[in-house]
């Protein structure tokens, strides 16, 4: 499968199953046309799709989304401050084997068994776009530093092909995207110590890359992506609309009273933060975690308990700055 169908519902989006594995995570993704037209488009191209937006838009699920509807496996990395492009590639374990080198030399083991020891190969780790690209070859590798494979979800096969997500690559220094502009141009690079390169030789990955606009990405990169804009609705009955609908579909069992003023008071809180001028404002996420809470603390069957809740729970999870008013 290399492309996703689009909606065929009057509502006009794709319901997928995340099937999480017990964690507080979304349960669900809601794919609207827009999205796929973007996933579509950065397969057909073979490009990378930057998603930008603000924090709890939905751009990491995006791509776990995609895994799930293209039945591919799903490879993915979260950058940091101190990453660097060769991480997503390899790494080499140099102090382990500096080690390992101590303690032959104390033992007294001889040349040729120092030589095969030690070879580069055991000490070489396959990073995530080593995995995207040539998941036996990385398997392979793993293997032979006794490294853990991806968990692969149900229904999901590397035979089909790899989505490669690189979460907040805003953090990183611009080394970070600028060291990947070969390698995903050419699908492929070159390990330490290897004389061949990985190739993407069967499908090529779906490449996701995430920015929460922390700082500004060069130039030369995102002219090799494709851009999809994650945003939420600016019109405030919009919004509204917008949270009642993602809260229906991670909880069928909340009362829609309940969806609906959990979303007023998003929405409230939104716009004080934005009449203050603090960034970031509450978003999906914080509405999902405000539903989540009262769900979780009050009985189902009793909206009006969870109704009453809101305001308490709100005040933890929609309120994040100290300009707001209580």
């Amino acid at each position: 499968m290399d492309r996703i169908d689009l909606p065929t519902t009057a509502d006009g989006v794709v319901t997928v199953d995340l099937k999480p594995d017990g964690g507080a995570g979304d349960r669900v993704h809601l794919l609207g046309a827009t999205e796929i037209h973007a996933v579509n488009a950065a397969i057909a191209a073979g490009r990378p799709l930057l998603v930008r937006g603000e924090p709890g838009t939905g751009k990491s699920q995006l791509a776990r989304a995609a895994a799930m509807k293209l039945h591919r496996a799903l490879v993915q990395e979260v950058i940091d401050y101190h990453a660097e492009s060769r991480d997503l590639m390899w790494t080499f374990d140099a102090v382990q084997r500096l080690a390992d080198a101590q303690i032959a030399g104390a033992l007294g083991e001889d040349r040729a068994t120092l030589k095969t020891e030690l070879a580069v190969a055991k000490y070489l780790r396959p990073g995530p776009l080593w995995w995207a690209f040539h998941w036996a070859g990385a398997a392979e590798q793993a293997t032979c530093v006794g490294a853990p494979h991806p968990p692969l979800p149900d229904g999901c096969h590397h035979e089909n092909g790899c989505v490669l997500l690189i979460d907040e690559i805003d953090k990183a220094e611009s080394e970070v995207p600028n060291g990947l502009l070969e390698a995903l141009g050419a699908r492929a690079f070159t390990p330490f110590g290897h004389c061949a390169p990985v190739r993407a030789i069967d499908t090529p990955p779906l490449v996701v890359i995430t920015t929460n606009e922390e700082r500004a990405l060069p130039d030369a990169f995102l002219r090799r992506c494709l851009v999809l804009w994650l945003r939420l609705p600016e019109a405030e009955d919009d919004l509204i609309a917008f949270l009642v609908a993602r809260g229906r579909a991670h909880f069928s069992d909340v009362a829609a009273p309940v969806l609906e003023k959990a979303a007023r008071m998003l929405v409230r809180d939104r716009r004080a933060a934005t009449e203050a001028q603090l960034q970031p404002r509450p978003g999906q996420a914080e509405y999902l975690d405000l539903v989540r809470a009262v769900r979780g603390l009050a009985p189902a069957d009793d909206p009006e308990a969870q109704i009453a809740l809101l305001e308490t729970v709100a005040g933890f999870a929609l309120k994040k700055h100290a300009g707001l008013p209580a």
